[in-house]
């Protein structure tokens, strides 16, 4: 049992939004919960009843009650919830009062906007007054090319509340990247910047709208955000300025759909071929990331929530969502080292976050530069860190608790792009151990399986979900059958999820993740996740980051692990032998790599995911079948025909 760093004091554990959704179902159903094991076991095993219960604590608003709570209740995919309910989206995220504040959006430039629900709700009625007044239809596609922006949330809400299907993508993605995805889904509207700044330098995108236009027969209809005021739009037909949009007096209507209505297109990575389209239902996506966010960060009314994230990953959906909460939303717009390492802590204390979001690599790169936030600013309001992206290694804990602030519930989660949403969350009610999840979210019936699919606690194994949940996606876009969804996560057991994580489950019922299954390491037949490689060699100073694979040796495999020096560090026989020492020592002798080398640069996805399998094929001289995934392929030329993985 791994130590314990943080634990909630008896007052903030019976006054968590937790506790009163403990009591609360404990009075509905007649029934006495001990902990949270046991509301988890009751929420897994009467799941109908649980998220009855999710949707009447937190008050979710509907036209029309359901139905039925769950049909086909034991296929996978295939069931279908709160069937005959009739609700909206955006209407759920707009309740907040007029004057409260419902989106802070600040940039690198340190400029912050405010907007009240009151305007934010002006704002959405004249961008949806103008999609209705161009034709878009309920389950048209409205694509966004978008910054982190309030526009890019006032978008997405104006087509959630007519109906409309929305799916966005970062400025920053290349043009075949976008062409991949949005030419898939055949939006009718984009939504654009004409330029976006990042890291103080900016960047055009005027010619890759244009190509847009030019490559995607069923856009139909232009709609820029400017940043500038000189950019001349006159030779592309059909191209509005968002300004220049919509009844300034429009009413607010919001289109009565049902629960599994289309809200949004999500994207696979894309770095094994083209990027599956995943299809996320509007009443889904509410009531899980209302759990997410009520029940497993606590939020409340008023609070300030913040994840640093790009337009092109779930956690911007995520976010989006804590309107639903009445929360304030925090959006950042900018590079997170820029002008200085702490800019984003800098933010947090100024604006006064209750929930500071970020990722592992995040974390993991400040402690490396020798960032010490919390000896430089209060952060008085901030009680809850969240780290996800990739596993958050043990002394990436020591130093949130070190060097950013010891009173506060540092919770990694874990889940995707797939669900959007998450299956190993936070929880105010319980203490935090040195690198472990907190805990499975309730309502999700995860269990980590071996190979035979049984069970195991204290055993690694696959990461699986044996029973239904709202945010199951609808199905994949233009995907006949559900083969190809069927493929992605229910060919390795039989009506069970198996999303493709490594990871244990703990007696005290925590999780630990050590990377994908299909990145897991198989020297001699043991399976060795990459993760557990990684907290040890990241430790070394000299050590910015690594990747690890799998390269096939004479009928076995062996480790390879490439390493990012620090400048002016020479990868000598001496380095090499304090890497493998520590790795030896803190996992274990059948962890040690065969060869340690040096690259510049390590491959990743445009969210910030290091790309296992892409070090893998070009290690092995096979292709890698899509480069325009990743932010930047060509760090993949330092891992080609290297002399010493010839011998």
């Amino acid at each position: 049992m791994n130590e314990v760093l943080w634990k909630p004091d008896a007052t903030r554990r019976e006054s968590s939004n937790m506790s009163a959704f403990m009591r609360f179902i404990e009075n509905r159903e007649a029934i006495r919960l001990s902990d949270y094991r046991a509301l988890w076991q009751w929420s897994v095993d009467e799941h109908e009843k649980f998220w009855v219960g999710v949707w009447e604590f937190c008050g979710v608003r509907a036209s029309q009650q359901w139905e039925s709570v769950l049909t086909d209740g034991n296929r996978m995919p295939g069931s279908n919830w709160f069937c005959g309910a009739r609700l909206n989206y955006a209407e759920n995220a707009l309740q907040g009062e007029d004057a409260l504040v419902a989106i802070l959006s600040h940039n690198e430039a340190g400029i912050t906007r405010k907007i009240t629900f009151g305007e934010l709700r002006a704002a959405v009625a004249r961008i949806a007054s103008w999609l209705r007044e161009i034709g878009v239809q309920k389950g048209d596609r409205v694509a966004a090319l978008m910054p982190n922006l309030p526009e890019t949330v006032i978008a997405m809400l104006a087509a959630a509340s007519i109906g409309a299907t929305f799916s966005s993508c970062s400025p920053d993605f290349g043009l075949p990247a976008v062409l991949e995805r949005f030419g898939q889904i055949e939006p009718v509207v984009l939504v654009a910047v004409d330029s976006y700044t990042y890291g103080g330098k900016q960047f055009d995108l005027l010619p890759k709208i244009r190509s847009l236009k030019d490559n995607i027969r069923t856009l139909k209809h232009l709609l820029v955000v400017p940043s500038h005021g000189d950019d001349d739009f006159s030779e592309m037909s059909d191209t509005r300025l968002w300004d220049n949009v919509g009844a300034t007096e429009a009413t607010l209507t919001f289109a009565q759909l049902p629960f599994d209505h289309p809200l949004a297109i999500l994207y696979s990575s894309g770095t094994t071929g083209k990027p599956k389209c995943i299809v996320h239902g509007a009443g889904g996506t509410l009531l899980q990331h209302l759990k997410e966010h009520m029940l497993h960060t606590d939020l409340r009314e008023g609070e300030r929530l913040f994840y640093f994230t790009t337009c092109g990953w779930m956690m911007w959906n995520w976010l989006v969502s804590g309107l639903a909460s009445d929360a304030t939303i925090v959006l950042y717009d900018g590079a997170p080292m820029a002008p200085s390492l702490d800019r984003l802590w800098k933010m947090a204390d100024d604006l006064d976050l209750h929930v500071f979001g970020t990722s592992a690599s995040y974390l993991a790169a400040l402690e490396k530069a020798g960032c010490k936030p919390g000896e430089k600013y209060q952060l008085e309001s901030l009680r809850m860190i969240l780290s996800t992206g990739s596993s958050l290694a043990e002394e990436s804990f020591d130093y949130v608790y070190r060097d950013i602030k010891s009173d506060v519930c540092l919770s990694s989660i874990s889940g995707g792009t797939d669900i959007i949403s998450c299956f190993a969350l936070g929880n105010p009610n319980l203490p935090v151990r040195r690198g472990e999840l907190q805990c499975r979210g309730l309502g999700m019936a995860v269990d980590i399986f071996d190979a035979g699919g049984n069970p195991v606690v204290e055993k690694k194994g696959e990461l699986v979900c044996t029973r239904p949940f709202p945010s199951m996606p609808l199905g994949f876009w233009r995907d006949a059958d559900d083969a190809k969804y069927r493929a992605a996560y229910f060919e390795r057991f039989e009506n069970v999820w198996c999303h493709g994580d490594f990871a244990l489950l703990t007696v005290d019922g925590g999780l630990v993740i050590y990377g994908r299954s299909d990145a897991v390491l198989n020297p001699g037949g043991v399976r060795i996740g990459t993760a557990e490689i990684y907290a040890q060699a990241n430790m070394l100073d000299e050590v910015l980051e690594s990747i690890a694979i799998g390269q096939k040796w004479h009928g076995d495999v062996r480790i390879v692990l490439f390493v990012v020096l620090r400048e002016d560090v020479v990868l000598d026989k001496s380095l090499i032998k304090r890497i493998s020492e520590r790795i030896r020592d803190g996992a274990s002798p059948r962890h040690v790599p065969a060869k340690i080398l040096d690259v510049p640069d390590i491959p990743r996805t445009r969210s910030g995911k290091i790309v296992e399998l892409a070090v893998r094929e070009t290690v092995h001289g096979q292709e890698v079948l899509n480069l325009h995934a990743l932010a930047n392929p060509n760090a993949l030329k330092a891992f080609r025909d290297r002399e010493e993985l010839a011998n």
